[in-house]
């Protein structure tokens, strides 16, 4: 951070929660699920039980959550989202052009800390980020379809959350000299956790509690996005889901009380079920990956532990 121009260093650490629009230490940070994983998955697969003075994986993780980062900087504007952790968003409080340029400095600095490394870790870094791009589109387009295929937004789920996951965790692996079996499977543990994690996210977009999620309630409502339960009870061909549907699409400008209904319908449709049973299932699957790439049981607890620390919604 120190590397960024003083108009920038002070808008992204605003955004991560070091300080707050004046510039006064405030603390509030994200989780930082994507280093943790970068460092779970080295210890997972390492030769040596100790890799945190391992400055190559230190960097790689710094990098995952500059990127998280740029993400999030940049999914604001475009999602037009004002809160973020219970208080203003960046370009809220600064304005849009200096969100958006502090998101892209932060994809320079993440880029060139890996291409000290070698060729070999950008490249995980620049297809991910490729693939990422791909599920934002998919994600925009969505919103102004009537109608979306659930499979799709499964797709578009995994590419948008997943992929970066799984690139953490490829990283990590990378970093300590991991074979490339390992390294593929790791990387399929994260993309599959990462799809978890935005099912339990969709969840909490609707059922969660603003306290606890820091956005407003009903947030994903409010933008008429097609979250994962939203699209399971559009295509669910029910009464229900055919009621919500027909509310959903139209052009009219919502009522506060409209939210509870259309939260109703969606579970009544099954979207809410159908989108716990899809969450069991990635977890499942992870873990199964997890298993596959043969880490160590002992220095693997922490990759299990943060299967059910980011899944949890309830």
């Amino acid at each position: 951070m120190e590397t960024l121009p003083a108009e920038l260093k002070h808008v992204v650490g605003y955004h991560v929660g070091w300080w707050d629009a004046e510039g006064r230490p405030d603390l509030d940070t994200g989780k930082a699920v994507r280093p943790a994983l970068v460092l779970a998955s080295a210890r997972a697969v390492a030769r040596a039980a100790d890799v945190d003075a391992n400055h190559d994986v230190v960097k790689a993780a710094v990098a995952m959550e500059l990127i998280h980062d740029f993400t999030l900087l940049h999914d604001d504007v475009m999602d037009g989202d004002r809160l973020r952790r219970h208080r203003p968003t960046a370009w809220v409080e600064f304005g849009t052009a200096p969100a958006v340029v502090a998101g892209d400095a932060l994809l320079a600095v993440a880029i060139d800390l890996l291409a000290q490394r070698d060729l070999a870790a950008t490249a995980v870094l620049t297809r991910a980020l490729r693939v990422l791009c791909e599920g934002q589109c998919a994600d925009l387009v969505f919103e102004s379809m009537a109608d979306v295929d659930v499979s799709a937004c499964l797709r578009m789920a995994s590419n948008k959350t997943g992929t970066l996951l799984g690139a953490a965790c490829e990283l990590g692996a990378l970093m300590v000299g991991a074979t490339a079996d390992r390294m593929r499977r790791l990387n399929q543990f994260g993309r599959q956790l990462g799809l978890a994690y935005q099912l339990a996210d969709d969840l909490l977009g609707i059922w969660g509690d603003p306290e606890v999620t820091g956005k407003p309630v009903y947030s994903d409502l409010v933008r008429r996005k097609k979250s994962l339960p939203a699209a399971a009870a559009l295509q669910s061909d029910s009464p229900a889901g055919r009621e919500f549907a027909h509310r959903y699409s139209s052009g009219t400008e919502l009522e506060p009380y409209e939210f509870d209904e259309l939260a109703a319908l969606i579970e009544l449709a099954g979207g809410r079920r159908w989108a716990e049973e899809q969450l069991a299932q990635c977890c499942d699957a992870a873990r199964a990956s997890l298993a596959a790439a043969q880490p160590d049981p002992a220095r693997a607890e922490d990759l299990v532990t943060l299967v059910d620390l980011v899944t949890s919604w309830r």
